[in-house]
C-alpha cells in the first residue's frame, strides 16, 4: 500500500536471510484444473479437473458467497495433514478486489425493487468486504487480527507483506493468507468492460509463520519472506525488495515476458495473483536449485489502468530456507 515501509526483511549483504524472517509453511489451492501449487510451474500441465465447489455443499456453506466458499476450501487444503497453528495467535489476511460483489449487487437490486424492507437481517453481515476473512476465522476459531485488502493488482503481495508485518509487530505468531477472486455475473461484467477475456475463479492460501513458531510445531519452512517493495514503477519496487540481496535471482514470477506469467494461463487473477505467485515460489524451491524467487504484481506493464493504482507495483523477494528439504525430484521447469 502507498506509504508502506519497504524492505523490512531485506537480507544482510552476505545474502543470508535473518533467522527472524517470516516463513511460508503451507499452501493450498482451490482452482479448477490445478491439483496443487506444483501445477502452477508447468504451463502445459493438465492435472485432473477439480471442481472448486466439490466437497463444499451442506448446511455450513449454504448461505456463504462464492468467494468465501472458495477461500474456505483453499484454507482446508493448506491445513490438510498439518497441525493448525495456535488459534489464539493466528491472524487472517485476505486479498480480494471483487470478493462479495455479487452479494452487494443482490442487495442493491432488492432495495431498488422492495426498499430495505425486502432485506434479510441475517444476510446484512455478508455486505462487509471483510466477510471472507470472517468466515475463515470462524471456521478455524482463529482469534488474531482479521484483515481484508482490496488494493488492486498488488493486493496479494501486499497481503503477504501485511501478514509478515503482524508477525514482526508481535500481533500474531502465524497468519492464514488467502487470495481469492470469484467468477460471478457482476465480476464477469466488470472484467469484460475493462477488456479482459478470461479471469480467475478460485483461491490460494498460504500459512505464514515466525520461524521459531514453525520449529516449535515441527513444520518445515518452504520459503522465506525476505524483502518487499512498493512503488509507482516496477524497477523501483524490485530495487526496494532486493536492495540487500546480492546473490543471483532464480525464477521471476511476474506478468509479461521473461518469467512465469500466471495471468497468461489463468486469466486476470486480480487480488489472488500475489498469493498464487508465492505458492508457485514455494513449489519452485522444492523442485529446483534456485536460491531466490522474485514475485512482481502491478499494472505498469499494461500501459493502461486496469485495477487499483494505474502505476502501482509491488515486489516480493522469497528465498530458500536453509533447512528446506526437496518435496520431490529436482528438475528444470519450463517457464
Amino acid at each position: 500500500m502507498p506509504g508502506t515501509p519497504a524492505g523490512r526483511w531485506a537480507v544482510p549483504p552476505d545474502g543470508t536471510p535473518p533467522e527472524t524472517s517470516p516463513v511460508i509453511t503451507g499452501c493450498g489451492l482451490a482452482v479448477s484444473g490445478l491439483r496443487d501449487e506444483y501445477d502452477l510451474l508447468e504451463p502445459t500441465a493438465t492435472g485432473a479437473e477439480h471442481d472448486p465447489d466439490a466437497g463444499r455443499a451442506g448446511p455450513g456453506m449454504r448461505h456463504k458467497d462464492r468467494a468465501s466458499r472458495l477461500a474456505l476450501h483453499a484454507v482446508r487444503r493448506a491445513l490438510a495433514g498439518a497441525a493448525l497453528p495456535d488459534p489464539a495467535a493466528t491472524a487472517v489476511v485476505v486479498s480480494s478486489n471483487f470478493g462479495n460483489l455479487d452479494t452487494v449487487c443482490d442487495f442493491t437490486d432488492t432495495i431498488a425493487a422492495e426498499t430495505v424492507t425486502g432485506l434479510s437481517p441475517i444476510r446484512v453481515p455478508h455486505m462487509s468486504s471483510n466477510v471472507t476473512a470472517g468466515w475463515v476465522a470462524l471456521e478455524h476459531s482463529l482469534r488474531g487480527p482479521n484483515i481484508t485488502l482490496c488494493s488492486g493488482t498488488t493486493s496479494g503481495l501486499d497481503a503477504v507483506f501485511w501478514a509478515a508485518t503482524l508477525l514482526a509487530a508481535g500481533r500474531a505468531e502465524a497468519a492464514v493468507v488467502v487470495g481469492v477472486e470469484p467468477d460471478t455475473a457482476p465480476v464477469a461484467r466488470l472484467h469484460r468492460e475493462h477488456g479482459a477475456r478470461s479471469w480467475l475463479d478460485g483461491a490460494a492460501c498460504l500459512i505464514v509463520e515466525k520461524p521459531e513458531h514453525a520449529r516449535a510445531r515441527g513444520v518445515r519452512p518452504r520459503a522465506v519472506i525476505t524483502g518487499y517493495g512498493r512503488a509507482a514503477r516496477r524497477d523501483d519496487a524490485v530495487r526496494q525488495a532486493t536492495k540487500a540481496y546480492d546473490r543471483p535471482l532464480g525464477l521471476w514470477v511476474a506478468p509479461g515476458p521473461g518469467g512465469l506469467d500466471l495471468t497468461a494461463r489463468l486469466g486476470r487473477c486480480s487480488g489472488a495473483l500475489g498469493v498464487l505467485q508465492c505458492a508457485a515460489a514455494a513449489a519452485r524451491f522444492d523442485r529446483s536449485a534456485d536460491d531466490a524467487v522474485q514475485a512482481v504484481a502491478g499494472d505498469e506493464h499494461t500501459g493502461a489502468r486496469t485495477e487499483g493504482d494505474p502505476g502501482g507495483v509491488a515486489a516480493l523477494l522469497l528465498t530458500r530456507p536453509e533447512s528446506g528439504h526437496p518435496g520431490g525430484d529436482r528438475h528444470d521447469i519450463r517457464v
